[in-house]
Protein backbone atom coordinates (compact mmCIF):
# COMPACT_ATOMS: atom_id res chain seq x y z
CA UNK A 1 0.00 0.00 0.00
CA UNK A 2 2.84 2.40 0.80
CA UNK A 3 4.36 1.79 -2.63
CA UNK A 4 0.98 2.41 -4.31
CA UNK A 5 0.52 5.65 -2.39
CA UNK A 6 3.95 6.82 -3.53
CA UNK A 7 3.18 5.71 -7.07
CA UNK A 8 -0.15 7.54 -7.01
CA UNK A 9 1.53 10.68 -5.73
CA UNK A 10 4.19 10.37 -8.41
CA UNK A 11 1.53 9.86 -11.08
CA UNK A 12 -0.42 12.91 -9.93
CA UNK A 13 2.76 14.97 -9.91
CA UNK A 14 3.75 13.83 -13.39
CA UNK A 15 0.27 14.50 -14.74
CA UNK A 16 0.04 17.94 -13.16
CA UNK A 17 3.52 18.88 -14.34
CA UNK A 18 2.83 17.71 -17.88
CA UNK A 19 -0.50 19.52 -18.12
CA UNK A 20 0.98 22.66 -16.59
CA UNK A 21 3.88 22.80 -19.00
CA UNK A 22 2.28 21.69 -22.24
CA UNK A 23 -1.43 22.34 -21.82
CA UNK A 24 -2.17 18.61 -22.17
CA UNK A 25 -0.10 15.53 -22.84
CA UNK A 26 -0.23 13.66 -26.14
CA UNK A 27 -1.88 10.73 -24.36
CA UNK A 28 -4.48 12.95 -22.72
CA UNK A 29 -5.11 14.73 -26.03
CA UNK A 30 -5.77 11.42 -27.78
CA UNK A 31 -8.15 10.31 -25.02
CA UNK A 32 -9.85 13.69 -25.10
CA UNK A 33 -10.43 13.54 -28.87
CA UNK A 34 -11.62 9.94 -28.70
CA UNK A 35 -14.04 10.86 -25.95
CA UNK A 36 -15.53 13.72 -27.99
CA UNK A 37 -15.79 11.69 -31.19
CA UNK A 38 -17.74 8.89 -29.52
CA UNK A 39 -19.87 11.08 -27.36
CA UNK A 40 -18.18 9.92 -24.21
CA UNK A 41 -19.36 6.38 -23.53
CA UNK A 42 -22.76 6.93 -25.15
CA UNK A 43 -23.30 10.47 -23.87
CA UNK A 44 -23.83 13.19 -26.44
CA UNK A 45 -20.60 15.05 -27.12
CA UNK A 46 -22.32 18.29 -26.26
CA UNK A 47 -22.62 17.09 -22.68
CA UNK A 48 -18.85 16.80 -22.23
CA UNK A 49 -18.27 18.53 -18.90
CA UNK A 50 -15.65 19.26 -16.30
CA UNK A 51 -16.83 16.20 -14.44
CA UNK A 52 -16.13 14.11 -17.55
CA UNK A 53 -12.74 15.74 -17.99
CA UNK A 54 -11.99 15.03 -14.34
CA UNK A 55 -12.88 11.38 -14.85
CA UNK A 56 -10.42 11.15 -17.73
CA UNK A 57 -7.71 12.85 -15.73
CA UNK A 58 -8.30 10.52 -12.78
CA UNK A 59 -8.29 7.52 -15.06
CA UNK A 60 -5.04 8.65 -16.65
CA UNK A 61 -3.51 9.26 -13.22
CA UNK A 62 -4.60 5.80 -12.16
CA UNK A 63 -2.93 4.28 -15.20
CA UNK A 64 0.23 6.20 -14.44
CA UNK A 65 0.07 5.03 -10.82
CA UNK A 66 -0.19 1.42 -11.89
CA UNK A 67 2.73 1.87 -14.26
CA UNK A 68 4.77 3.65 -11.63
CA UNK A 69 4.23 0.84 -9.16
CA UNK A 70 5.65 -1.58 -11.71
CA UNK A 71 8.52 0.44 -13.14
CA UNK A 72 9.63 2.91 -10.47
CA UNK A 73 11.80 1.51 -7.65
CA UNK A 74 11.16 2.04 -3.95
CA UNK A 75 12.08 5.60 -3.00
CA UNK A 76 14.63 5.94 -0.22
CA UNK A 77 15.87 9.10 1.44
CA UNK A 78 18.79 10.39 3.46
CA UNK A 79 18.30 11.16 7.15
CA UNK A 80 19.64 14.68 7.75
CA UNK A 81 19.75 15.63 11.45
CA UNK A 82 18.07 18.73 12.85
CA UNK A 83 19.81 21.85 11.53
CA UNK A 84 20.89 22.94 15.01
CA UNK A 85 22.83 19.68 15.46
CA UNK A 86 24.78 19.84 12.19
CA UNK A 87 28.47 20.68 12.81
CA UNK A 88 29.63 23.93 11.21
CA UNK A 89 33.11 22.81 10.11
CA UNK A 90 33.99 19.21 9.27
CA UNK A 91 37.29 18.23 7.64
CA UNK A 92 38.23 14.66 6.74
CA UNK A 93 41.89 13.71 6.33
CA UNK A 94 41.87 10.60 4.19
CA UNK A 95 43.24 8.29 1.51
CA UNK A 96 40.72 8.07 -1.33
CA UNK A 97 40.65 4.26 -1.42
CA UNK A 98 40.99 3.65 2.33
CA UNK A 99 38.05 1.47 3.45
CA UNK A 100 37.95 3.04 6.92
CA UNK A 101 37.89 6.55 5.41
CA UNK A 102 35.09 5.52 3.08
CA UNK A 103 33.15 4.13 6.01
CA UNK A 104 33.23 7.60 7.60
CA UNK A 105 32.24 9.21 4.29
CA UNK A 106 29.25 6.88 3.91
CA UNK A 107 28.06 8.03 7.35
CA UNK A 108 28.57 11.71 6.52
CA UNK A 109 26.86 11.36 3.12
CA UNK A 110 23.85 9.48 4.46
CA UNK A 111 23.28 11.99 7.24
CA UNK A 112 23.96 14.84 4.81
CA UNK A 113 26.74 16.40 6.88
CA UNK A 114 28.78 18.82 4.71
CA UNK A 115 32.50 18.09 4.90
CA UNK A 116 35.78 19.07 3.29
CA UNK A 117 38.40 16.54 2.30
CA UNK A 118 42.18 16.75 2.62
CA UNK A 119 43.84 13.99 0.60
CA UNK A 120 46.86 12.68 2.48
CA UNK A 121 49.91 11.65 0.51
CA UNK A 122 50.37 7.99 1.54
CA UNK A 123 54.15 8.21 1.13
CA UNK A 124 55.04 11.46 2.92
CA UNK A 125 51.89 11.98 5.07
CA UNK A 126 52.85 15.64 5.15
CA UNK A 127 49.19 16.71 5.45
CA UNK A 128 48.86 15.18 8.93
CA UNK A 129 52.29 16.08 10.36
CA UNK A 130 50.49 18.41 12.77
CA UNK A 131 48.74 15.46 14.46
CA UNK A 132 50.20 12.97 16.91
CA UNK A 133 47.93 10.39 15.30
CA UNK A 134 49.67 9.21 12.13
CA UNK A 135 46.86 7.22 10.53
CA UNK A 136 43.74 8.06 8.59
CA UNK A 137 40.92 8.81 8.88
CA UNK A 138 41.20 11.88 11.04
CA UNK A 139 38.01 13.93 11.31
CA UNK A 140 38.08 17.49 12.60
CA UNK A 141 34.64 18.50 13.87
CA UNK A 142 34.39 22.16 14.83
CA UNK A 143 38.02 22.08 15.95
CA UNK A 144 37.83 18.73 17.79
CA UNK A 145 40.00 15.89 16.49
CA UNK A 146 38.31 12.49 16.19
CA UNK A 147 40.25 9.37 15.17
CA UNK A 148 39.53 5.70 14.41
CA UNK A 149 36.60 5.23 12.02
CA UNK A 150 34.26 3.40 14.40
CA UNK A 151 34.98 5.82 17.24
CA UNK A 152 34.46 8.76 14.86
CA UNK A 153 31.04 7.41 13.85
CA UNK A 154 30.04 6.68 17.46
CA UNK A 155 31.02 10.11 18.75
CA UNK A 156 29.58 12.04 15.81
CA UNK A 157 26.43 9.92 15.91
CA UNK A 158 25.90 10.85 19.55
CA UNK A 159 26.17 14.52 18.56
CA UNK A 160 23.81 14.54 15.57
CA UNK A 161 21.37 11.66 16.09
CA UNK A 162 19.26 12.34 19.20
CA UNK A 163 17.94 8.76 19.46
CA UNK A 164 21.51 7.41 19.49
CA UNK A 165 22.19 9.29 22.71
CA UNK A 166 19.71 7.10 24.51
CA UNK A 167 20.89 3.88 22.88
CA UNK A 168 22.72 1.45 25.09
CA UNK A 169 24.11 -0.82 22.39
CA UNK A 170 25.59 -3.95 23.88
CA UNK A 171 27.97 -6.49 22.45
CA UNK A 172 24.95 -8.71 21.80
CA UNK A 173 23.29 -6.09 19.62
CA UNK A 174 23.01 -7.18 15.95
CA UNK A 175 24.21 -3.83 14.62
CA UNK A 176 27.25 -3.89 16.93
CA UNK A 177 28.16 -7.46 15.94
CA UNK A 178 28.16 -6.67 12.24
CA UNK A 179 30.07 -3.43 12.67
CA UNK A 180 32.73 -5.50 14.46
CA UNK A 181 32.65 -8.00 11.57
CA UNK A 182 33.35 -5.19 9.09
CA UNK A 183 36.37 -3.93 11.04
CA UNK A 184 37.80 -7.33 11.89
CA UNK A 185 37.01 -9.46 8.88
CA UNK A 186 35.60 -7.75 5.80
CA UNK A 187 38.32 -5.08 5.53
CA UNK A 188 41.06 -7.72 5.75
CA UNK A 189 39.63 -9.47 2.69
CA UNK A 190 39.72 -6.31 0.58
CA UNK A 191 43.44 -5.51 0.21
CA UNK A 192 44.42 -8.98 -1.08
CA UNK A 193 41.70 -8.52 -3.72
CA UNK A 194 42.40 -4.90 -4.65
CA UNK A 195 46.13 -5.55 -4.99
CA UNK A 196 45.84 -9.18 -6.11
CA UNK A 197 48.24 -8.72 -9.00
CA UNK A 198 50.26 -5.90 -10.55
CA UNK A 199 47.56 -4.80 -12.99
CA UNK A 200 44.89 -4.60 -10.28
CA UNK A 201 47.26 -2.75 -7.97
CA UNK A 202 47.93 -0.19 -10.71
CA UNK A 203 44.19 0.07 -11.44
CA UNK A 204 43.54 0.83 -7.79
CA UNK A 205 46.26 3.48 -7.52
CA UNK A 206 45.14 5.03 -10.78
CA UNK A 207 41.76 5.51 -9.09
CA UNK A 208 43.43 6.92 -5.97
CA UNK A 209 45.61 9.43 -7.80
CA UNK A 210 42.83 10.45 -10.20
CA UNK A 211 40.53 11.31 -7.29
CA UNK A 212 43.16 12.68 -4.93
CA UNK A 213 44.69 16.12 -4.77
CA UNK A 214 48.11 15.37 -6.28
CA UNK A 215 50.40 17.25 -8.62
CA UNK A 216 51.63 15.51 -11.76
CA UNK A 217 54.94 14.34 -10.26
CA UNK A 218 53.21 13.17 -7.07
CA UNK A 219 50.66 11.23 -9.11
CA UNK A 220 53.37 9.28 -10.87
CA UNK A 221 55.35 8.52 -7.72
CA UNK A 222 52.28 7.62 -5.65
CA UNK A 223 50.77 5.46 -8.39
CA UNK A 224 53.81 3.30 -9.09
CA UNK A 225 55.54 3.32 -5.71
CA UNK A 226 52.24 2.90 -3.88
CA UNK A 227 51.03 0.10 -6.14
CA UNK A 228 54.32 -1.77 -5.74
CA UNK A 229 54.31 -1.36 -1.96
CA UNK A 230 50.67 -2.43 -1.57
CA UNK A 231 51.14 -5.42 -3.84
CA UNK A 232 53.69 -6.82 -1.37
CA UNK A 233 51.70 -5.69 1.68
CA UNK A 234 48.64 -7.54 0.33
CA UNK A 235 50.66 -10.75 0.07
CA UNK A 236 51.61 -10.42 3.74
CA UNK A 237 47.98 -9.76 4.68
CA UNK A 238 46.87 -12.77 2.70
CA UNK A 239 49.26 -14.93 4.70
CA UNK A 240 48.42 -13.25 8.02
CA UNK A 241 44.68 -13.86 7.66
CA UNK A 242 45.02 -17.34 6.15
CA UNK A 243 43.50 -16.38 2.82
CA UNK A 244 44.28 -18.95 0.15
CA UNK A 245 41.96 -17.67 -2.60
CA UNK A 246 41.36 -13.92 -2.58
CA UNK A 247 38.22 -13.91 -4.70
CA UNK A 248 36.66 -16.86 -2.91
CA UNK A 249 37.17 -15.06 0.41
CA UNK A 250 35.55 -11.90 -0.98
CA UNK A 251 32.59 -13.82 -2.39
CA UNK A 252 32.13 -15.68 0.89
CA UNK A 253 32.11 -12.39 2.83
CA UNK A 254 29.53 -10.90 0.45
CA UNK A 255 27.28 -13.96 0.78
CA UNK A 256 27.69 -13.92 4.58
CA UNK A 257 26.39 -10.34 4.61
CA UNK A 258 23.41 -11.15 2.36
CA UNK A 259 22.53 -14.07 4.66
CA UNK A 260 22.63 -11.68 7.62
CA UNK A 261 20.02 -9.48 5.92
CA UNK A 262 17.63 -12.45 6.08
CA UNK A 263 15.34 -11.04 3.40
CA UNK A 264 15.29 -7.50 4.80
CA UNK A 265 16.01 -4.50 2.58
CA UNK A 266 18.71 -3.41 5.03
CA UNK A 267 20.10 -4.88 8.23
CA UNK A 268 18.31 -1.96 9.89
CA UNK A 269 15.00 -3.02 8.32
CA UNK A 270 13.32 -0.42 6.13
CA UNK A 271 16.31 1.94 6.41
CA UNK A 272 20.05 1.42 6.89
CA UNK A 273 21.67 1.23 10.27
CA UNK A 274 25.33 1.82 11.10
CA UNK A 275 26.28 -1.71 10.06
CA UNK A 276 24.73 -1.19 6.60
CA UNK A 277 26.65 2.05 6.24
CA UNK A 278 29.88 0.38 7.37
CA UNK A 279 29.63 -2.47 4.85
CA UNK A 280 28.62 -0.09 2.06
CA UNK A 281 31.40 2.34 2.97
CA UNK A 282 34.23 -0.18 2.85
CA UNK A 283 32.94 -1.73 -0.39
CA UNK A 284 32.30 1.56 -2.19
CA UNK A 285 35.91 2.24 -3.30
CA UNK A 286 36.19 -1.23 -4.88
CA UNK A 287 32.72 -1.46 -6.43
CA UNK A 288 33.77 -0.40 -9.92
CA UNK A 289 37.26 -1.85 -9.81
CA UNK A 290 37.78 -5.34 -11.19
CA UNK A 291 37.40 -6.95 -7.77
CA UNK A 292 34.11 -5.16 -7.10
CA UNK A 293 32.69 -6.00 -10.51
CA UNK A 294 33.58 -9.65 -9.95
CA UNK A 295 31.96 -9.57 -6.51
CA UNK A 296 28.64 -8.25 -7.82
CA UNK A 297 28.67 -10.65 -10.76
CA UNK A 298 29.32 -13.77 -8.65
CA UNK A 299 27.31 -13.07 -5.47
CA UNK A 300 23.85 -11.88 -4.41
CA UNK A 301 25.06 -8.59 -2.92
CA UNK A 302 24.24 -6.42 -5.95
CA UNK A 303 20.59 -5.64 -5.10
CA UNK A 304 21.43 -4.54 -1.55
CA UNK A 305 24.36 -2.47 -2.82
CA UNK A 306 22.12 -0.69 -5.34
CA UNK A 307 19.59 0.11 -2.61
CA UNK A 308 22.43 1.56 -0.53
CA UNK A 309 23.66 3.66 -3.45
CA UNK A 310 20.13 5.06 -3.80
CA UNK A 311 19.63 5.85 -0.13
CA UNK A 312 23.09 7.32 0.52
CA UNK A 313 22.70 9.37 -2.65
CA UNK A 314 24.93 12.24 -3.63
CA UNK A 315 28.02 13.03 -1.61
CA UNK A 316 27.71 15.88 0.88
CA UNK A 317 31.39 16.71 0.33
CA UNK A 318 32.13 20.39 -0.18
CA UNK A 319 34.17 20.84 -3.31
CA UNK A 320 37.15 23.15 -2.87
Amino acid sequence: MAVMRRASTLASFLLARTLATSGTSSVATAVHRRFLSTGGNGVNSGSYSRRSAGAISLGFAGALAAGASLYFPEVYAKEPPPANLVPKDVILYQYEACPFCNKVKAFLDYYDIPYKVVEVNPLSKKEIKWSEYKKVPILMVDGEQLVDSSVIIDKLGQKIIPEKRADSASEDDEETKWRWWVDNHLVHVLSPNIYRNVSEALESFDYITSNGNFGFTEKISVKYAGAAAMYFVSKNLKKKYNITDERAALYEAAETWVDALDGREFLGGSKPNLADLAVFGVLRPIRYLRSGRDMVEHTRIGDWYTRMENVVGESSRIKA
